[in-house]
């Protein structure tokens, strides 16, 4: 049975079931008698305080600036890594998944205005079905094994990276309010003393962690949201040490299994719970989730698959060697795989008077997301299929 787990565990796939298995038992619960108790849990008040530092937040808020800041660091230690000697190190292999991603960026936030266009306050919005859940879409095309190219994988990856990246820059943009002076003056002094510790060649990574903490209390007081403190300590952080050695990659690599076990499973059982008896098939067709769904299921790929084709035409891309355009076509669709990325922006979006929207924001996720993989992996199982075993008399 042990080994049976650990096999499990180590197949790339398993991210993916796992984060599947974590939305659906918090669409049971909420939906089931344990409801109130649910909910109950994730609004428990938690409270840190020393001196007159008090951070007093609600569970769900500890999950979504706390934990997903750690998430935020692995995304960042990834783009790092892509940036200086991986799959975006070179104009040439950088070219095509960025024109890709910008395309996939502005497609689905033109169509979910399209829907939105008359309430303003849905229009907050509008980065929702813009995002890529990296670990979930990986995750689907993990369950083909070595069937699907390494190149269209490379592809993929390269894509989510700069999704992930660009919404972070959005995030920074679109979603910070009530700026904190002194706050924001404590959290560049942290800045400016990591990147201090990277330029005096600092390998411990015990000093990055010390800074990076005051760094995220005080991003999370600026009212600049708390999660980008962990993309900014992670570029601090360096790639490569005098010794060869790579602080950057041993971290990442102790952060990955958290990130895809714990880290994400538990932020998308917290956002996932979607309450469905007060909704009505009405609902499901307002404005709001049909922006998210069409956007994320069409948006998504259109825009990948036009601005990738405009990119190739006017030879400022190439296509992967031995790919062609029915390959990246169902990729692009597994793009329009937001769940806990869009789930996040909808969290930051959706407060206060637009809370309203929230409930059906997550339905329209959760719809739009899972055709988009599931029409993805189908796709790309027709086009791959298994090698047939030779047959011996």
């Amino acid at each position: 049975m042990k080994q049976a787990i650990r096999n499990f565990l180590s197949q790339e796939s398993a991210g993916g079931i796992i984060l599947m298995g974590a939305v659906l038992l918090a669409m049971l619960v909420a939906n089931s008698p344990l409801s109130g108790l649910y909910q109950g849990f994730l609004d428990t008040d938690m409270q840190v305080r020393v001196g007159m530092l008090d951070i007093n937040k609600p569970l769900i808020y500890w999950i979504n600036d706390g934990l997903m800041a750690l998430f935020f660091m692995l995304i960042g230690l990834e783009v790092k890594r892509e940036l200086l000697e991986g799959a975006l190190s070179s104009r040439a292999q950088a070219s095509l998944p960025t024109f890709a991603a910008i395309g996939g960026l502005i497609f689905p936030a033109l169509i979910y205005i399209l829907f939105n266009y008359s309430e303003p306050m849905a229009q907050a919005g509008w980065a929702i079905p813009a995002a890529t859940d990296i670990a979930f879409a990986l995750g689907i095309l993990a369950l083909l094994g070595s069937r699907v190219p390494v190149a269209l994988k490379v592809f993929l990856l390269a894509l989510a990276i700069i999704d992930d990246l660009a919404v972070v820059i959005i995030i920074a943009l679109f979603y910070s309010s009530d700026l904190s002076t002194l706050s924001l003056m404590i959290a560049a002094a942290a800045i400016l003393v990591l990147v201090g510790l990277n330029r005096k060649g600092v390998t411990a990574l015990a000093p990055y962690g010390v800074v990076g903490l005051i760094l995220w209390v005080a991003v999370l007081k600026s009212g600049v949201h708390a999660t980008l403190a962990g993309v900014v300590i992670a570029f601090c952080i360096p790639l490569r040490a005098k010794d060869g050695s790579s602080p950057s990659e041993s971290l990442e690599h102790s952060l990955h299994p958290w990130s895809t076990f714990a880290i994400l499973p538990i932020f998308a059982f917290a956002n996932a719970g979607v309450d469905f008896g007060p909704l009505s098939f009405a609902d499901i067709l307002s404005p709001v989730p049909m922006g998210i769904a069409l956007g994320l299921l069409i948006g998504k790929p259109l825009g990948v698959m036009l601005f990738s084709y405009i990119a190739v035409k006017l030879k400022l891309a190439v296509l992967p060697e031995g790919l062609g355009w029915k390959h990246l076509a169902p990729v692009a669709l597994m793009c329009g795989i937001g769940f806990t990325m869009s789930m996040f922006i909808s969290s930051l979006a959706f407060v206060g008077d637009a809370e309203m929207y929230a409930d059906v924001s997550r339905l329209g996720i959760l719809i739009g997301s899972s055709l988009s993989a599931l029409i993805g992996y189908f796709w790309l199982a027709k086009l791959f299929p298994p090698k047939k075993e030779p047959v011996y008399g």
